[in-house]
């Protein structure tokens, strides 16, 4: 039942990466509603997944790699519900829906759906950190997205090779804006799940520690650059993506850790 409500899912953002790829190959690509209300729907529909794998735990859905991914995803969609419709964003929805099927299509294939033998306790300080980190994972990628947009759109303009998706994209000055946003927003949601973290009442395995302490800085850092004016507008978006790439490998650092020492 719960994975149905995913695969419906998968379908709605795949309905949202179709349409303007296929708008764009023809080179009439216009955004629209369709989009939005696709992902709107996906998410609705993450929503409910996530609500009825919750209920048959007892606890937030994060027990297993396949939970976070599906975390993960419902994470980017939802910091694009909330940004997207702020900033005007509209085409970053094109953006945004191939990533997140792409995260939930490998959670769905890939044999990561394991079930522990024993029930696991809940432990509220435990998912909040868990919780408010992935979402932080969510401004993260939204950052990458709206860094992939901005080099998009200053490689056209240097070249000169304007296509129709150009005419739909913010200006460049708006986008730095949205990623600077995105990123205090995210290393400040991703603080507050690692301060989180030391009232769990356990000890947490080193490993997991220092991942979430590297991915914590490497944001930190980025921001710095850019607080002190030494990294330009195209560097900070560079360097969004390279860090989210970064910040997923680190992820499964820290699910695999956590994995390792949660009772069987």
């Amino acid at each position: 039942m719960d994975r149905q409500l995913l695969i419906l899912s998968s379908i709605c953002f795949l309905a949202a990466v179709v349409r303007p790829v296929a708008a764009l190959r023809a080179g009439s690509f216009r955004p629209g509603r369709f989009n939005f209300l696709a992902i709107a729907a996906g998410f609705a529909l993450q929503s409910a997944f996530l609500s009825v794998r919750g209920h048959s735990l007892g606890r937030c859905p994060l027990t297993n790699l396949f939970e976070v991914l599906v975390f993960l995803a419902w994470s980017v969609a939802l910091i694009y519900m909330l940004v997207g419709p702020v900033y005007r964003l509209s085409l970053m929805g094109a953006f945004t829906a191939p990533l997140v099927l792409l995260i939930q299509a490998f959670a769905l294939l890939a044999p990561l759906d394991t079930s522990h033998s024993a029930k696991l306790a809940a432990n509220s300080w435990l998912e909040f950190h868990a919780s408010m980190s992935l979402i932080a994972y969510g401004a993260f990628a939204l950052a990458c997205i709206a860094g992939v947009m901005y080099l998009v759109q200053d490689r056209q303009l240097k070249t000169r090779r304007l296509h129709s998706i150009f005419y739909h994209l913010p200006p460049l000055t708006d986008l730095f804006d949205a990623i600077t946003r995105l990123l205090w927003w995210g290393l400040g949601l991703y603080t507050l799940g690692l301060v989180s973290g030391f009232f769990v009442g356990q000890p947490l395995p080193w490993a997991q520690v220092l991942c979430a302490f590297a991915v914590w800085l490497l944001y930190a850092a980025i921001l710095q650059g850019r607080h002190l004016r030494r990294l330009a507008p195209k560097r900070v978006a560079a360097l969004c993506i390279v860090a989210f790439g970064a910040a997923l490998t680190l992820l499964w650092g820290i699910t695999f850790s956590a994995q390792m020492h949660s009772p069987p």
